[in-house]
Order: C-alpha cells, then sequence, then structure tokens
C-alpha cells in the first residue's frame, strides 16, 4: 500500500510541475506575442496616420498603462508659409496591449512657431 501510496503522491508532484511549467510557458508566449515599445510606437504613428490622412510628426508622450499604452502625439494639420505659422495639433492615443489603436482625440491645436502660453502661479 506505501507503494501505490508513493506513486500517486509522485503523480500529483509531477501534475502540479508541469502545470506550473505550463503556467510559465503560457505567460512567456504571451509576452513574446504583445509588442515592445517601439513596435507599438510605429503601429500607433500608422494607425493614426491611416484614420485621420496625417502623418505624426513626433510623439511627444509615451506611457504603459492597466489597458495597454497611452500616447500623445504631433501632427501637422495645416502647413502654411512661413513655417512657424503651419498649424499643429496633439492628438492623444490610446491602445490595446498588442498595439491596436482603441481611441484617439485631439487635445490641441496651436501654431508650430509658438511655445504654450505661460500658467499663472509658476507653473
Amino acid at each position: 500500500m506505501s507503494n501505490t501510496k508513493n506513486t500517486q503522491e509522485s503523480q500529483d508532484s509531477q501534475e502540479s510541475q508541469n502545470s506550473r511549467n505550463s503556467s510559465r510557458t503560457d505567460d512567456q508566449q504571451t509576452a513574446r506575442s504583445r509588442p515592445g515599445p517601439m513596435e507599438v510606437l510605429r503601429q500607433a504613428r500608422g494607425q493614426l496616420a491611416e484614420l485621420t490622412g496625417m502623418e505624426a510628426e513626433s510623439v511627444s508622450s509615451f506611457e504603459q498603462t492597466e489597458e495597454g499604452w497611452a500616447l500623445e502625439v504631433e501632427v501637422l494639420e495645416l502647413e502654411r508659409v512661413p513655417d512657424t505659422m503651419s498649424l499643429m495639433a496633439s492628438y492623444q492615443v490610446e491602445l490595446d496591449a498588442e498595439g491596436q489603436l482603441t481611441g484617439y482625440r485631439r487635445v490641441r491645436r496651436y501654431e508650430r512657431g509658438r511655445s504654450d502660453a505661460r500658467r499663472s502661479g509658476g507653473r
């Protein structure tokens, strides 16, 4: 009877080990299937350009969130002469964990040659 008990414990231990290894493998595959930060940036710029028809000039903010990624992208909305009078816009872009765009909105519009207005209180 002790052999049967030892065999059962050995099988349970092996199943537990296999389950842990499988879980680690799943986590590793998920991590590999998710794009890295540079790929997310490329995807965001491309997807935003496809939706709006405007090419991204720069990314001024980029962070990972609980849901995926959040970026602020600067685009040229209206080209003027001289270039310092061209109209620029900042778009807030949200992506899921796989780098697929889930939403965007324009948060600011400004002339290229102008800096942000100073806020009162030294901020």
